[in-house]
């Protein structure tokens, strides 16, 4: 497995909800982008470590119930356990890639929107 890109344009790029790129034995690398309004959810993980690294928008990230703003470059560490959001507060769509360890998403996973996601959860 090889894997040697520039992550912030594929990030920029990315119009995807959910776009998993690379995926480890123990962490994996996912694309994310957020619409005007839209909110990745309020989610804990429990048994995996989540960074998020935003590369373009502007939010607001709320973890264990602080909230704090969200700008291009800003990164955030999520530890097992902590209740997390983060909503795009801007006019245009946040963009972000985010690591998680283990991996969190089954390898290809593409989600188009927030209400795929959603709508494949229940499922």
């Amino acid at each position: 497995m090889r894997f040697h890109e520039d992550i912030v344009a594929l990030a920029r790029d990315n119009d995807d909800f959910r776009h998993e790129i690379i995926t480890g034995r123990h962490s994996q690398v996912v694309l994310m982008s957020l619409a005007p309004g839209e909110e990745i959810g309020d989610e804990v993980h429990t048994e995996v470590d989540q960074t998020l690294v935003f590369v373009a928008g502007e939010g607001q990230a709320t973890l264990n119930g602080e909230t704090s703003p969200i700008v291009a470059n800003n990164l955030y560490f999520v530890p097992a356990g902590m209740h997390h959001n983060f909503v795009n507060t801007g006019s245009a769509p946040l963009k972000l890639y985010t690591i998680y360890a283990p991996p969190e998403h089954a390898p290809g996973t593409v989600v188009k929107t927030r209400a795929d996601a959603l709508a494949t959860a229940h499922h």
